[in-house]
């Protein structure tokens, strides 16, 4: 992965809380920052150079607050918002926006523009809704063995190791719908809840194994992945997801699921996508 976080700014509170949170990863990930702002016409043609130059100051100014040693740059952009942020994706660790924004990031997260940017960019999504004032010493990542989720895992350890707390794994599997007499499959559905944790558990392991300098909880669920991933980011300060999956967490993150997540989730959500092969960091990479 490249060296810089970008993080897309409009003057809102949220944004704010992004680039806090940015300041953050960066300081504690020695990476440098790109904060970005699009900047849309406004009607009458007035003139929004002068608003749009404030807004990147004011956000650049708050990060140098925050950050010791940390390379902080600005660029003021112009285009489609969603498109834009893509293809600032391509050559970043992550992108990192407020749930709400003003202007060009305005409905960023339960609009369609949030949903684009998150399953269109090429590498992690960070979505900050507010600034945490509550230190919960752990990530969670959904996790069911889909080439999505693999590259949530690996974005989950990095940020776990980052912050030197523990990750915790989640699996959320689903009860198959079965006819009225499903007493008689009880033994049968309790036989494949089994395998479904052992299976969930060998996944696990094999990160466990390939990071013994980061601890791993994992938790099998039997329930809807959202309600899993709300119960468990009730306690997390960072939520981490695949932009698809298998089983539980397929759409999690792209559908009706992802709404009710981020509506109920306070702390940040990352939405992960794999990148191209040659372009994947394999340093957290399981043999």
């Amino acid at each position: 992965m490249a060296g810089h976080i970008v993080i897309g700014v409009d003057g809102s509170a949220p944004a704010t809380a992004a680039v806090e949170w940015a300041a953050a990863d960066a300081q504690r990930r020695r990476l440098s920052m790109r904060i970005v702002h699009v900047c849309e016409p406004w009607p009458h043609h007035v003139d929004t150079t002068k608003y749009c130059a404030g807004t990147l100051a004011a956000a650049a100014d708050r990060a140098r607050d925050l950050t010791r040693r940390v390379e902080v740059t600005t660029q003021l952009l112009s285009g489609n918002v969603v498109d834009t942020l893509i293809g600032e994706s391509g050559a970043a660790d992550s992108v990192v926006l407020g749930s709400r924004g003003l202007g060009g990031f305005a409905g960023m997260v339960l609009g369609s523009v949030g949903m684009g940017v998150a399953g269109h960019a090429a590498g992690p999504v960070v979505i900050v809704r507010k600034t945490s004032v509550v230190v919960h010493g752990r990530v969670v990542v959904g996790y069911d063995g889909s080439e999505h989720s693999e590259a949530a895992m690996r974005y989950a350890v990095t940020q776990a190791r980052a912050r030197e707390v523990q990750l915790h794994v989640v699996y959320a599997w689903q009860v198959p719908v079965v006819s009225t007499y499903a007493a008689a499959y009880s033994n049968l559905l309790e036989d494949a809840y089994e395998q479904e944790t052992e299976t969930a558990q060998e996944r696990v392991a094999r990160w466990r194994d390939a990071n013994p300098d980061v601890v791993i909880t994992d938790q099998t669920v039997i329930g809807h992945p959202v309600n899993v991933l709300i119960e468990a980011g009730g306690t997390a300060d960072l939520v981490v997801v695949g932009s698809r999956g298998l089983g539980g967490f397929a759409s999690a993150v792209l559908g009706s699921v992802s709404h009710a997540v981020l509506h109920h989730l306070t702390c940040p959500v990352a939405v992960v996508r794999p990148r191209d092969h040659k372009r994947r960091n394999e340093i957290d990479k399981p043999a």
